[in-house]
Parts: structure tokens; sequence; C-alpha cells
């Protein structure tokens, strides 16, 4: 202890005690809800982390930590289906494949959170939706509005588009303000938020930018792509993604992962979280349907 602060091991073990102490006990219902959405970020084991969600809790972070140790392949992916074609019938198909496969979440347009919060509710699977896609050009307080309508049905997660045109023109501080007002709305309802740069419309000192006003905004993550531009992820903006936002923040790597190998280059160059169609395949248990994304 120095000043008064603590030691960031003794921290880190501190906190990775009282998570085991809580999987081991067990959580009350009751007392969840007596508290609200609690956030405990510690370390703790993969086998347990399921345990932490399935008992009701919002959110269960991990820093700084080897993405390859932390559970399985399919934890670390949000399966999603985000055509406007996509029917009833396939958004109740990959709710079903979320929960065989233990994906972390399912990612759809907001019109589907209510129909996906309800099938998935009490199986640990979350439900993620996209807020001013894909263009990201809405105004801050529209995206806002569809961030907080989609957390009242029943989204934890929420991939918001950069306002890519005012990153370009040098307006930093509408850039920061549009992130910064989904990340207040985000937190007090409970949910995580997370940053589609766009990478594919950007240059490297854009994405430098962008990642740090994001970070300094207050969100989650940043991500590479909506998968509906002219390009999606690649090993390169993921690398350079993770220098800037250091080890603490996640990076979401989405648009054309679509296989194992893929997936897992993705997660060794700093990617935490992997936003894909092909989920199915990228697990090694066939093909998916197909969500262009």
């Amino acid at each position: 202890m120095h000043n008064g602060a603590i030691d960031e091991a003794r921290l880190e073990s501190i906190l990775t005690e009282v998570a085991t102490q809580l999987v081991e006990r067990g959580l009350d219902a009751t007392d969840l809800g007596n508290l609200g959405c609690t956030s405990i970020h510690v370390q703790v084991c993969p086998e347990n982390v399921r345990s932490v969600i399935d008992a009701g809790a919002c959110r269960v972070a991990v820093r700084g930590a080897n993405a390859s140790s932390l559970a399985t392949l399919g934890a670390k992916i949000d399966h999603t289906l985000l055509k406007p074609d996509a029917s009833a019938d396939q958004v109740d198909q990959i709710c079903a494949e979320a929960i065989t496969h233990r994906f972390a979440s399912v990612c759809v347009n907001g019109g589907w959170v209510k129909r996906c919060a309800e099938i998935l509710a009490g199986s640990g699977v979350l439900v993620c939706t996209v807020v001013g896609f894909p263009l990201g050009a809405c105004l801050p307080e529209v995206k806002a509005y569809e961030a907080r309508r989609a957390i009242e049905d029943g989204a934890c997660e929420v991939d918001m588009v950069l306002n890519v045109g005012a990153l370009k023109s040098g307006d930093d501080e509408l850039v920061r303000r549009d992130i910064a007002g989904l990340a207040e709305v985000c937190h007090r309802m409970g949910a995580r938020l997370k940053v589609i740069l766009e990478t594919c419309l950007l240059t490297d000192e854009e994405k430098v930018r962008a990642c740090l006003l994001a970070k300094a905004a207050g969100a989650d993550f940043v991500k590479t792509s909506t998968g509906f531009s002219s390009g999606g992820a690649t090993l390169e903006d993921v690398a350079l993604m993770r220098r800037t936002v250091g080890p603490a923040m996640g990076v979401k790597a989405s648009g054309g992962v679509r296989d194992n190998a893929g997936a897992q280059a993705m997660l060794e160059a700093g990617a935490t979280r992997l936003g894909a169609s092909a989920s199915i395949a990228i697990v090694g248990a066939g093909q998916a349907h197909g969500g262009g994304y």
C-alpha cells in the first residue's frame, strides 16, 4: 500500500476471493434485487463465470486476462443476425443456437430485442442490439432514445455506430458527446456499450483518435465494423485498437470472421469478443445460417 492506494496485485487477489465466495455460497435473488445491477470486475475461473451469470448477475467483466483461457470459444461470440429481411423463425433459431452453444449473446436489430429477451430469459445468454446502425449519422439524442428503449426491452449490450462523418471532419467533441451520452444511458440502466468504428472507412490516425475518444467517453468496448460497409475486421486493425485502448478495455472483431482459425487469430491479435453470423462454423459444429454480418 502506497499513499493510501492498494497494490494492484493485492486488489485483484481480494476481488478474486470475493467472487469465489459468491459462487461457492450462491447468490440470493432477493439480495440481487435489493442491490440492483451490480458488477464485479475480477479474474474468475472459466467454469464459475457461467454460474454467476445464471444466478442473476448483470455483468461479469474480465480485465487484463488472456482471451484464449477465459472460457470456451463460444462464450466470446455474439451470435449475430442483422439482415433487414430476418424473419421471426430465423431469430428464434439463433436464440436456440446460442443456448445450445453457450454464446455470449445474440445480436439483433432493436425490433427483435424483446422477443429474444423472452426466449433467452434464464439461459445465461445475453441480448445485444445495434444503435444508429449501420451508418452512425443520426443525432445523438436519437441514438440515446434507441438505446434506452432497447435496454427496457431486455438488451444487456448496445453496439452503437460511431459518427464517422463527424470524426473525419475533425469534430472530436461531437463524437465524444455522442458516445458519452450512450455510455451514461447504458451504464445507468445496467448495460454495456460497444462503439463500432467502421475501420474500413478510417485512416490509422482516425482509428486511434476514435479509440481514444471512445475510451475517454466511458465506452466498454471498441468494435471494428458493422459488416455492412466496404470491409470488415482485420488483424492489423484489431492489434492497433488493442494497443491504443490498453489491456483493460474490450475489443470486438466483427465482419468477416467466418471460421475457427480466423476467430483464434483475432483473439490472439487482441480481441476479447467476436461478432459473427457464422458462429456455428467457428465453434466447429457445421455451417451457420448466414446472418449477413
